[in-house]
């Protein structure tokens, strides 16, 4: 359903729907046919970098104006310059205030809890599904970057009615979730203002390289530590650190990575190869690599037993895999 969401504001404008499907390694056809299994992760973020660059638009044609490339950047710059989350959020929403004219969007603090509030400019309209959960998701998941710490949500607040099927949303959305609200948001503990904003010019410059697999991605319950891990594999990739590189780069002793790792119930190699899952799929979809070079970047030691991994994976041989 995210999927078809994402399409939703680009259908008809003259952008190569199918093209770019095919292109991340999709079957329109079987996409639309009922039980279909869906994408991987990394296919989503592909796809979204696809129609992207072809509308230069990031938000895809869900409002009335284009925001053009770079308008991410200057709402998280926004909020990086302020010294705090109440102020992150302001400076925010009133760069992206700037952007668009479709939603007015500003911090709200009732009792004891806070929260981004967009309300659609016009009273008779709201924002379409798929814009209300793409900029919930993004500026909480971009709040919590600039503080470097969780963000708990108390709730998420939608316009739109419940859905009939709610499949995926408690992983995408980890909290109470409200329908047919006058606005759209998410809300907190009022006390998280005052949390500093921690990150700074050079930590943003990483996250602007590939900013949308971190908040675009439909996120993975890897725990905390997981994730960082997981991010580090990436962006070392193709080269595969040990668990001594890793636990370096996150400033940590090997035996501690390992102990939170355990304690998430999960562990280096596990990460590693999900990680590698991913990205074999992606590359056998959309490309004609041949399986002997996709095993050295992936980090195996010869074809044959990258092919025993992929089947291992995902019940499938690499060839019928690429067939499909």
């Amino acid at each position: 359903m995210f999927v078809f969401g994402m399409l939703s504001g680009l259908q008809g404008k003259g952008i190569d729907i199918d093209g770019h499907l095919r292109q991340v390694g999709v079957d329109p056809e079987a996409l639309r046919a009922p039980g279909y299994a869906g994408v991987t992760p990394m296919q989503y973020v592909a796809l979204f970098y696809a129609l992207l660059h072809d509308s230069k638009d990031e938000c895809l044609g869900l409002f009335s104006r284009p925001f053009k490339p770079g308008s991410f950047a200057l709402t998280a710059r926004e909020g990086l310059s302020a010294p705090d989350l109440r102020g992150a959020i302001k400076r925010m929403a009133a760069a992206l205030n700037l952007l668009q004219d479709d939603v007015f969007f500003s911090l709200q603090a009732s009792g004891d809890e806070a929260g981004l509030h967009m309300k659609s400019i016009e009273p008779s309209g709201h924002a379409a599904v798929f814009a209300q959960e793409t900029m919930v998701r993004v500026l909480w998941r971009l709040a919590a970057w600039l503080l470097n710490a969780p963000l708990p949500i108390r709730h998420f607040d939608f316009t739109y009615p419940e859905p009939d099927t709610q499949e995926g949303y408690n992983l995408v959305f980890p909290a109470p979730r409200r329908y047919g609200q006058a606005a759209f948001g998410f809300w907190f503990d009022a006390k998280e203002l005052q949390t500093p904003v921690s990150r700074d010019e050079p930590a943003l410059r990483v996250f602007l390289t590939d900013a949308y697999t971190q908040v675009i991605s439909p996120p993975r319950n890897f725990g905390a530590v997981g994730h960082k891990v997981r991010n580090c594999l990436m962006r070392s990739y193709p080269q595969w650190p040990s668990l001594e590189e890793v636990a370096e780069k996150l400033h940590t002793s090997p035996s501690t990575l390992q102990r939170h790792l355990a304690q998430e119930h999960t562990s280096l190699q596990w990460l590693k190869d999900d990680l590698r899952c991913d990205l074999a799929i992606s590359r056998l979809s959309t490309s004609r690599v041949s399986l002997v070079q996709l095993a050295s970047e992936l980090g195996f030691s010869d074809s044959p037993t990258f092919q025993r991994a992929f089947k291992k994976w995902t019940g499938k041989h690499c060839g019928a895999y690429r067939r499909r």
